[in-house]
């Protein structure tokens, strides 16, 4: 019988220090354990490039951070950030350079898109395991075509309804759908990497920054289709928070893994404070205190997905609560530790409001979903 493969997987990644290593210290052991693991990689890797003026926040660290990941466990890593073209073309370049030197394989991101909407088929203990990513934040001008780098991307379009056409200025609705060929594009991707594989990853950088709780319609439309497509497990991120976790047709949706090993978005720009796109973001969240170098609260709470895989399927969904200490560095957390029933009912509760309804159970450190999972 074939052993199970045990893949992991984290959200923003991102080290930005003298250091790079040192922001795993704590999380590295636990991932080398893994026959297989992915995150989701935020800033370029380049001592290159201008910033782009689209560019709210340009994030851009040392290369040698690709060695400091791989060192960490990390097999496969996605470059679909809302980031990837902040420093223009020859840093995006260098980042792939970077993690390919590494031995790092790269999804959502390439010269041209169809690099950027290629699989990653990786072979473990006899099981085939394809990985895709795509980006649904989207500054202009960064993702690929035929003939320009960049990202895959995953578009959405956003429509405001007036919810009382007698009453001006009054709240509204916000309604959210689907790029239709970007989405045509998704799908026929991973029904042609279910007939080269026995599993498929799908990541998708998404949804409604430190907005607590919220997910947006096209989210949900976009995981649905892509289940019905053939993947069998949803990698969301980008809001820098957890959003909640679904179970649709057996197969696991995490709709925001949140930060993992990111370091703080001042250390990208020292005078963020003062900019007025950072304002804007801070009002998002009411624990982001205008004039604040700190993060809300809910930006330390943080999970690692551990899966076990055979050629017939995921057999088991799992997470480990993570908390982010003070210097941006994940910690796992044992049952024991009252952080880990914070990060466990903070994820019950954001599941519930958007009527998730998450079931698990906690074995041991780790909190299993519960369903069957193998068809």
């Amino acid at each position: 019988m074939t052993d199970l493969l045990e893949f992991y997987a984290v959200g923003d990644v991102g080290p930005n220090r003298e250091k790079p290593s040192s922001i795993f210290q704590y999380t590295a052991p636990f991932i080398q354990q893994g026959d297989l693991a992915f995150c989701q990689l935020e800033p370029a890797l380049s001592r290159r490039g201008s910033p782009l003026p689209q560019a709210r926040l340009s994030m851009r660290a040392d290369p040698s951070s690709a060695e400091a990941i791989r060192e960490a466990g990390f097999h496969v890593v996605s470059f679909a950030s809302n980031h990837c073209m902040d420093w223009g073309i020859e840093a995006f370049q260098d980042t792939l350079d970077a993690l390919k030197a590494q031995q790092l394989q790269v999804i959502g991101a390439g010269r041209h898109i169809d690099e950027a909407r290629a699989p990653v088929i990786m072979r473990v203990k006899g099981t085939r395991v394809a990985f895709l990513a795509y980006n649904s934040i989207l500054p202009q001008g960064y993702w690929a075509e035929s003939d320009r780098p960049g990202c895959a991307p995953l578009r959405a379009h956003t429509l405001y309804e007036q919810i009382e056409h007698d009453q001006p200025g009054t709240p509204c609705r916000v309604h959210t759908y689907a790029h239709s060929g970007d989405m045509k594009g998704m799908l026929e991707d991973i029904q042609q990497a279910k007939k080269r594989s026995d599993v498929v990853v799908v990541s998708m950088h998404w949804g409604i920054h430190f907005v607590p709780a919220v997910i947006a319609d096209y989210q949900k439309e976009l995981a649905y289709a892509a289940i019905d497509a053939g993947a069998d497990l949803i990698l969301g991120h980008h809001p820098h928070i957890l959003k909640g976790i679904e179970m649709y047709k057996g197969k696991a949706i995490f709709y925001s893994l949140a930060n993992f090993a990111l370091e703080s978005p001042f250390t990208f720009a020292e005078n963020l404070v003062q900019k007025e796109s950072h304002k804007e973001i801070a009002a998002l969240h009411p624990d982001f205190k205008q004039g604040s170098r700190t993060l809300p609260k809910d930006s330390l709470k943080s999970i690692m997905v551990k899966c076990l895989i055979s050629p017939k399927g995921i057999e088991q969904v799992a997470f480990l609560p993570v908390m982010i200490d003070e210097y941006s560095d994940p910690h796992i957390l044992s049952a024991e530790d009252q952080r880990f029933d914070e990060v466990l009912s903070y994820l019950k509760h954001i599941s519930e409001d958007q009527g998730l309804m998450l079931n698990v159970s906690v074995q041991g450190n780790e909190v299993l979903l519960q369903g069957e999972l193998v068809e």
